[in-house]
């Protein structure tokens, strides 16, 4: 018993210090290229080496660390090559998502959760405010693929969404003024309403598509090869 609960506490600790990691390398908070010892990270996270070493051993078989021995790890950059491809696999299974929405032909109602989306984003854009834009953009996407209702499609989705995340923070100040995305969510929104199978997934396959050549475009002008 006394085992099976010292299991689980580690267990808990191992979790609570992959989460916390993982976001920070996502968020860019410990940006490609960033370095440190197990013992700095442990102290920073206020536990011992243990659960911390674990955690960086499941972010390396990601491919969001390289572990290197004797110096703790180092965070890895992402490429062009790698964001392409995970654009194409995004695109391909939230375009899915619209089409399997779509084909209920939700009431609006059911679509508020889209439009305060999109609204949230107006907002943040007529503010200036770009993280508030993105957070809301996001929630956009998060809430298209939980709404089709296929819950080992959302699990796809989610295993690569959050490394396209990180690439689009780091950009996010590059882009040009993203005035299109809430106009191709409305659009979105209203193929949905009309249970427009084809249209819903041809409109969310143009938009992921531009939103791909514009990052791609500013990974080869600031010449990104990776970052």
């Amino acid at each position: 018993m006394v085992k099976d609960n010292l299991a689980s506490d580690i267990g808990s600790l191992v979790d609570a210090a992959y989460k916390n990691i993982r976001r920070r390398i996502l968020d860019n908070v410990w940006a490609p290229g960033y370095q440190a010892l197990e013992q700095e990270i442990a102290l920073h996270l206020g536990m011992s080496r243990t659960p911390v070493r674990e955690a960086l051993i499941k972010l390396a078989k990601e491919g969001l660390v390289e572990v290197i021995p004797r110096r703790g790890m180092r965070v890895l950059p992402v490429s062009s090559v790698n964001m392409k491809e995970i654009y194409e696999i995004l695109t391909a299974l939230e375009s899915m998502a619209a089409e399997i929405l779509a084909a209920r032909k939700p009431s609006d109602t059911e679509l508020k959760p889209l439009i305060s989306a999109t609204k949230a984003m107006e907002r943040a854009l007529a503010k200036g405010d770009l993280d508030a834009w993105a957070a809301a953009d996001e929630l956009f996407h998060v809430r298209l693929i939980s709404m089709a209702g296929n819950a080992m499609l959302a699990d796809a989705v989610m295993s690569y969404w959050d490394r396209a995340h990180r690439a689009r923070m780091f950009t996010l100040r590059l882009r040009p003024t993203p005035i299109n995305s809430t106009q191709e969510h409305m659009a979105l929104v209203e193929r949905l309403r009309a249970g427009d199978v084809a249209g819903a997934a041809a409109v969310n396959r143009q938009h992921r598509q531009r939103a791909s050549r514009e990052l791609l475009a500013i990974f080869e002008q600031f010449r990104l090869q990776q970052m």
